[in-house]
């Protein structure tokens, strides 16, 4: 899918603004409103705009505690595994990956105790192997998009020159 220079300004207004009206980012871009929406619905459409949800911080929902656990999975058992996981709410991401593990996980918990807990829960799971925890000590770059997001801009308005 080939992201213009005008779907990189919307994108960056989406990340920079995104309780804004589409009235609203149509006047900021100096477009029609039929123009934008139509631009908005073919990113989506194309799977470029995934969700519209809010971002929300686990430390302020009462789990401050991030952990990055590996899991071995014995051979065959992934998808199980993986399915399993989806079950536990502490998890709030998981990947399939190459290397020292066969998934990695996001988990958020209240305190160490509690992330242990998860831990142990995972053990449990049929099919899991072993684990392996990082504690995130302090987050160094925030999740963030605008500036892979504006790298596709340039690189789109450069292959026009």
């Amino acid at each position: 899918m080939a992201v213009d220079e005008l779907d990189t300004r919307i994108l960056r207004l989406l990340l920079e603004q995104p309780r804004t009206s589409v009235r609203e980012y149509a006047r900021i871009l100096g477009i029609a409103r039929g123009t934008l929406q139509a631009r908005l619905d073919r990113l989506e459409r194309d799977g470029v705009i995934t969700g519209t949800a809010p971002s929300l911080s686990p430390a302020a929902l009462g789990h401050p505690v991030l952990g990055f656990v590996h899991i071995e999975v014995t051979q065959g058992h992934l998808d199980e595994v993986g399915d399993a996981l989806a079950a536990v709410p502490e998890i709030i991401e998981a990947f399939s990956i190459t290397g020292g593990g066969d998934l990695l996980t996001r988990v958020a918990a209240r305190d160490n105790a509690h992330l242990e807990d998860v831990i142990q829960q995972l053990i449990q799971l049929p099919g899991v192997v072993r684990t392996r925890t990082e504690v995130v000590l302090r987050e160094r770059v925030p999740h963030r998009l605008l500036p892979l997001v504006e790298a596709v801009g340039r690189a789109a308005g450069e292959q026009r020159r």
